[in-house]
């Protein structure tokens, strides 16, 4: 099974290419836009792997919520490649995979994720024994109380500490770990391994903060 995952929803850019052989990764940080060099690291990912997009089975991708540039970016490029050669899609959203990727790196089953939504508020979830809970956006000081076992990830904690803090009672944070590709592949490998699969639905944002999509999108 050869599964290509792209994201590009936060500050930082992946891409990752698995086939039976290998499992090929390009992580971009620190680039203004990164999300406008997606499709060179797919260039950069398939010349390594020896393999071309007909040679894909399914696409994985972030949906969103995040820059809203970014998850444009992400959702068009992969509506793109999706299209062009016929090859279904598989989506997961930001904090989902943040979330996964942090039990996955800090071995625990209890994660808080707040990414940084701007004007004052944060795109919040808990990721609770390998479940998410529903996606919402709110101020920092509404989000869940939860126990002192789970442990802060996001850029929402770097941004907004002290309020999530007292409104969680969460009190570690890890603000090392970021979105990347390489774990969307594992999450849509558990998928798999539950009976789903990828579809030919036209793939879609996650936006959250509606009135802004629609202002942006006018």
């Amino acid at each position: 099974m050869n599964l290509l995952a792209i994201d590009t929803c936060t500050e930082i850019a992946s891409v990752t290419l698995m086939t039976s052989e290998s499992r090929v990764s390009r992580v971009l940080t620190g680039v203004q836009k990164s999300s406008g060099h997606i499709l060179k690291l797919c260039d950069e990912v398939f010349h390594e792997a020896g393999k071309q997009l007909k040679d894909v089975d399914s696409i994985i991708y972030t949906k969103g919520p995040g820059a809203f540039t970014g998850v444009r970016m992400c959702v068009g490029v992969v509506q793109g490649l999706s299209m062009s050669c016929n090859i279904p899609t598989m989506g997961f959203s930001t904090l989902e995979l943040l979330g996964y990727r942090a039990s996955q790196v800090l071995k625990s089953e209890k994660i808080a994720v707040a990414l940084d939504a701007r004007m004052g508020e944060v795109y919040w979830a808990v990721y609770n024994q390998g479940e998410i809970s529903k996606l919402r956006i709110c101020n920092p000081s509404d989000v869940d109380t939860l126990d002192a076992n789970f442990i802060g990830v996001g850029t929402g904690w770097d941004a907004y500490a002290d309020m999530l803090s007292v409104a969680s009672s969460v009190t570690e944070t890890d603000l090392s770990i970021f979105p990347e590709s390489s774990s969307l592949i594992d999450l849509a490998l558990e998928s798999f391994s539950r009976g789903e699969s990828a579809n030919f639905e036209l793939p879609q944002p996650i936006y959250l903060r509606n009135n802004v999509a629609q202002k942006s999108l006018k």
